[in-house]
């Protein structure tokens, strides 16, 4: 099969050297539409394809300083700067001990170029439902910090998300960062994707667990899916269901068989919507079980 690119269209270019800058430009448009990018390997290509509107203005984020930060602060929050990529993230000793399954996550995504490249931040504000970050930073209870002209806003990572390419975003704003609280108790997480190709490929079905369990029983579980949804979700009636139970093999298939039926795919050329809903119940088994083996 011979595969034919297409030459970039013709846009302006501005490499910004800070959100001031950054700002001044989504604010004083003057009726031109801009987009802001930082690694560029989500929307460079969609540009080639023609498969999104070509912006007037490009903004690049890469020339500003600072913004690559990984942080966790005394209060139990990490942060993760808009320029911090998928590959400092994965590899991240911090993020691994404390926030395992964001590790996990990021180190499915795409390719090592891809992740040298792109940045968690950017993977999120593409906003398709296989992006391999969102369930894990769903299950995490994240919040995306925007700033624009009018100020600071947090947006729950819940509220991000409003069908597939399209986020909360409005279009005078960017993304500063990602704060992810650490989770009471210290929970354990895990991340499952399943893919033609463990790298590389888009999720075919993504599932995120996190949980807690005292006692024998769960305390406290989240369940968040990707892929099968105009938007990543959470299983939330499977999540009710858990709670307050042990990981009974019964117990822990009907969460998994409740969560396939909160699922809403499609069928398109990677997989049938039933594949997805019966991998659904597949991995959150696989993953729930993985969390507290007995």
């Amino acid at each position: 099969m011979v595969t034919f690119y297409r030459r970039l269209p013709r846009f302006d270019y501005v490499k910004a050297v800070s959100f001031d800058d950054v700002l001044k430009l989504l604010g004083n448009g003057g009726g031109k539409t801009c987009k802001v990018y930082a690694g560029g390997t989500d929307l460079i290509p969609k540009l080639k394809e023609r498969v999104i509107g070509v912006p007037d203005l490009l903004i690049d984020l890469k020339g500003i300083p600072n913004l690559d930060y990984i942080e966790y602060g005394e209060e139990g929050v990490l942060k993760i700067g808009a320029l911090a990529t998928v590959s400092s993230v994965a590899h991240s000793r911090l993020v691994k001990e404390k926030f395992g399954i964001l590790a996990q996550a990021a180190r499915s995504i795409a390719s090592t170029q891809v992740q040298n490249r792109g940045t968690i931040v950017g993977n999120i504000c593409n906003a398709v439902p296989s992006a391999d970050s969102a369930p894990a930073l769903l299950c995490l209870g994240a919040e995306v910090v925007c700033v624009s002209n009018r100020g600071e806003r947090s947006i729950s990572i819940d509220e991000f998300f409003k069908g597939p390419n399209q986020t909360a975003l409005g279009p005078d704003e960017v993304v500063k960062e990602i704060r992810v609280p650490q989770m009471a108790g210290g929970g354990k997480g895990v991340y499952l994707k399943l893919s033609p190709r463990s790298k590389m490929d888009l999720a075919v079905v993504g599932v995120a667990a996190v949980a807690v369990m005292e006692e024998g029983k769960y305390k406290d579980v989240r369940l968040a899916l990707g892929a099968v949804a105009p938007t990543p979700v959470r299983a939330k009636r499977a999540e009710e269901m858990l709670l307050g139970k042990g990981a009974a093999e019964k117990v822990v298939q009907k969460a998994a068989k409740m969560a396939s039926e909160e699922a809403r795919p499609i069928d398109d050329h990677r997989a049938s919507a039933q594949y997805r809903k019966m991998m659904v119940e597949v991995l959150v088994k696989r993953a729930v079980q993985g969390l507290y083996p007995n």
